[in-house]
């Protein structure tokens, strides 16, 4: 193997990309054979928030912060995106979360191809939204895992993987946060045996494998006839987007926080989506169980605990929350 510096692309864009981002840039420091971090690909800044303003990716400024060339073409396959990869002349390019397919003429361009850190251990959840599907399916375990990419979709030899438990309260976005720097420390481990040509990859086993697809607003909607149970993982696992919410005598009110009650009160006989109370306290009947709302936001108005919620909405104790008919 030449003993020529390597020279690594990263291409990523959310906050869950930056510390792996972090990482490579540690390898230019004590890496042996040398490796340096020479240009980021991220996706253009959007606009966001209330103004809309135009805004950057975390790893556009995490990589302006380290005096790395960040480039954002709008997509890899037009030749011009592509012109400019070449340009950079990478030895490897290392991909979290860069939210675009790479063509077969990216993939094989470098000489030690794309690596991808994802967020599940493979080959179970693959695609757009493996957090949250964890979290939806009441899994106790999740993970990372550092794979050679390919055509397919999360498809190709898995490097490396890592397991993480998933706590009984953590959200999607509080589990990105653990399997980001999950993820950035089995990348640090195995970025320089695998340049070494010291890692075998692993095949994955097509029979058990299973696809998610990215979330939707829609995918945020509650429906009172599911279990209690249910319902509490789909709050975790749509926070903090797309969020879920139900209407409330006709206005939305969003579910931030909630839980299964421990007593099967309101009666089984209430009306799925019927609201009580218990130590002031709001209490929803559901398809099996009974759901406390922890913390919502009604429209138009700040987060607040459901208790808050409740004694401000008198109405709303003993009403049907929920579409209509």
């Amino acid at each position: 193997m030449s003993q020529r510096e390597v020279r690594i692309v990263f291409m990523g864009t959310p906050a869950f990309a930056v510390p792996s981002l972090r990482a490579l840039l540690q390898l230019g420091e004590d890496g042996v054979p040398a490796a340096r971090l020479v240009g980021v690909f991220t996706q253009p800044d959007r606009p966001a928030g209330r103004g809309q303003r135009l805004t950057p990716p975390p790893v556009k400024e995490a990589a302006l912060a380290a005096g790395i060339p960040v480039f954002q073409p709008e997509r890899l396959p037009r030749a011009e995106a592509l012109s400019l990869l070449e340009s950079v002349s990478p030895d490897l390019i290392v991909v979290a979360a860069y939210a675009r397919i790479l063509s077969p003429r990216v993939l094989d361009l470098p000489r030690f191809g794309c690596l991808n850190v994802h967020a599940s251990l493979l080959p179970l959840y693959r695609g757009a939204s493996p957090i949250s599907a964890a979290i939806l399916d009441g899994v106790k375990n999740t993970g990372v895992s550092i794979m050679r990419m390919e055509a397919g979709l999360d498809t190709g030899p898995v490097l490396a993987q890592a397991s993480l438990p998933i706590g009984d309260d953590d959200t999607t976005g509080s589990l990105t946060e653990k399997l980001a720097l999950l993820g950035a420390r089995e990348l640090a481990v195995i970025i320089q045996p695998w340049i070494a040509g010291s890692i075998e990859p692993r095949p994955q086993n097509e029979a058990v494998a299973t696809v998610t697809r990215p979330l939707r607003k829609e995918d945020g909607r509650i429906h009172w006839g599911q279990p209690a149970q249910a319902i509490a993982r789909q709050v975790r696992a749509m926070f903090p987007w797309p969020g879920t919410s139900t209407l409330s005598e006709g206005v939305i009110l969003k579910v931030l926080a909630a839980d299964v009650a421990p007593c099967p009160e309101p009666a089984s006989m209430a009306p799925v989506g019927a609201v009580a109370q218990r130590h002031g306290e709001p209490l929803v009947a559901t398809g099996d169980g009974t759901l406390r709302l922890a913390r919502v936001q009604p429209a138009g108005r700040k987060a607040m605990s459901g208790a808050e919620w409740l004694r401000g909405s008198p109405a709303a104790l003993g009403g049907i929350l929920g579409e209509p008919g």
